[in-house]
């Protein structure tokens, strides 16, 4: 017993050691509090919120997905593991102690055998050390929080997507904290039951659990976007970091590509910048599309093998710290844009540029698309591609702007600019293989995406680093690239 108790000592020490020397400039949890309070001014009086971090998704056999935390979850609470809660009360409770709170995290339990295997858990202590919170608790208490549900004038959370497994293993996983959730606002569905028959044997016979609890699964969507749309002076840190990062990784792509690259290798050139500039992940699929492929608007497949003199559509951003950037360039693989290339390519410049220009306070994402859309459906036809400007819709079949943050097309409230929102404007025109036009026009696609942040004294292009304009781009793609030298043996 002293030696199983020696060696978990030991690991739990040696995963606490693994911590160290990690980045310093994540948000702090004195914003995270901030972001809770926030929220509870604007919950309804008597109300409770209950969220729920993102499920751990499997990839193969025995290997999941790199876990990503739910974006609201990590606005709240800054906590980047799976199997937890956040229970946020609109006013002070008290418990039998007679101490008051008026919030609650419920975390995974740390387990040192688990932490060889998987890495260090923040836990019980590291959740009010680290995160700043006063109530915190493994996540097993929540299975019987004793909290009364039905006291509540209204219960706010998410409705549930289904698409998390029950581990089986253990009984504090989310499946369980969901299932016990259920429970305890009593709406559990026959599917629920059929499957937890040993622990509710009093509801075998019941199809659906009337609940009396008032649940509510739309308010707390409203008010999270909310919150997040407009940015926080912290958060504009972070966010203005990834879109640097993001422009970089554009740039160095414009030195380093020539014809005989593939796709997948400008994917891995964008990356790679990104992660030797410290970012975590990329926020979304990358897209490289030459030619024809550009044409298929989220395309990730990136496997043709050469480039050609195609004209290259590179829609990438880099996450750091939570929050992604969202910048596409398009530029000629041989360097230099064709007649045809750059007339579409000049189009769609122009177009963005008025986007931008009605990026200002009190406009909407309706006025930087119709100012955008107006310039190219006239565009397509002068040059003879569409007939007229309700057939040049095809050509440019998506809308011009959203919101970045936390996700890449961050929640909102779809309502007016004001300061501090963080918006793209990305116009394109795509004409794929047989379309009705001239064939000289066939398999050119062009975007061009920026990342835009609104302030009182109009538009900033956070992502201006990268080259926009057609003779600028090909002024840069002339320049030496730091990778030229990179040769890699041939293999067989």
């Amino acid at each position: 017993m002293r030696i199983l108790f020696s060696v978990c000592m030991m690991l739990l020490t040696l995963t606490v050691t693994a911590q160290k020397g990690l980045p310093e400039d994540f948000l702090s949890s004195e914003f995270h509090k901030n972001r809770r309070e926030a929220l509870r001014t604007q919950m309804p009086e008597n109300s409770v919120a209950v969220f729920f971090s993102n499920p751990v998704r499997n990839r193969a056999n025995d290997v999941d997905y790199v876990y990503h935390q739910d974006p609201n979850f990590y606005y709240l609470t800054g906590y980047k593991e799976p199997h937890a809660v956040l229970v946020v009360f609109s006013e002070y409770q008290t418990n039998s102690e007679g101490k008051r709170y008026n919030e609650i995290l419920y975390v995974q339990e740390r387990n040192a055998r688990a932490e060889q295997w998987t890495g260090y858990r923040l836990g019980v202590e590291g959740a009010k050390e680290q995160l700043g919170f006063e109530m915190a608790f493994n996540g097993k208490e929540f299975l019987e929080s004793g909290i009364d549900f039905t006291s509540f004038d209204s219960v706010l959370y998410f409705d549930f997507k289904d698409d998390y497994r029950d581990s089986k293993r253990n009984t504090a996983d989310l499946y369980s904290l969901i299932q016990s959730f259920k429970q305890q606002i009593h709406v559990l569905e026959a599917f629920d039951i059929d499957n937890k028959k040993d622990q509710i044997e009093e509801e075998q016979d019941t199809q659906v659990v009337q609940s009396k609890v008032k649940t509510d699964t739309r308010t707390l969507g409203r008010l999270m976007a909310g919150l997040r749309e407009v940015k926080t002076d912290e958060e504009m840190v972070l966010l203005k970091k990834a879109v640097r990062i993001s422009a970089m990784g554009q740039r160095e792509v414009m030195k380093a590509m020539h014809p005989n690259m593939s796709e997948t290798e400008v994917q891995g050139v964008h990356e790679y910048v990104y992660k030797k500039y410290g970012s975590e992940y990329e926020g979304y699929p990358s897209i490289v599309g030459a030619g024809h492929n550009g044409c298929v608007l989220h395309y990730i497949e990136n496997n043709k093998t050469k480039l050609g003199n195609d004209l290259v559509l590179m829609d990438l951003g880099a996450e750091y710290h939570g929050y992604t950037a969202d910048v596409t360039r398009t530029i000629p693989a041989n360097g230099k844009f064709s007649k045809e290339q750059k007339q579409i390519y000049d189009l769609v410049y122009e177009a963005q540029e008025a986007g931008i220009n009605a990026t200002i306070v009190g406009n909407s994402t309706r006025d930087t698309d119709a100012a955008s859309r107006e310039i190219i459906n006239k565009g397509l036809v002068k040059l003879g591609i569409a007939k007229n400007e309700a057939d040049a819709r095809q050509y440019f079949p998506h809308g011009t702007s959203h919101h970045i943050g936390l996700d890449v097309h961050d929640t909102n409230l779809r309502g007016a600019f004001v300061p501090n929102m963080v918006i793209t404007v990305e116009p394109g025109i795509y004409i794929p293989e047989g379309s009705d036009c001239d064939e000289k026009w066939w398999g050119i696609a062009v975007r061009i995406e920026d990342d835009i942040l609104i302030t009182e004294n109009g538009p900033i292009n956070l992502s201006a680093e990268a080259p926009r304009k057609s003779d600028e781009i090909e002024a840069l793609m002339k320049e030496e690239s730091v990778l030229s030298g990179l040769q890699l043996p041939k293999l067989d």
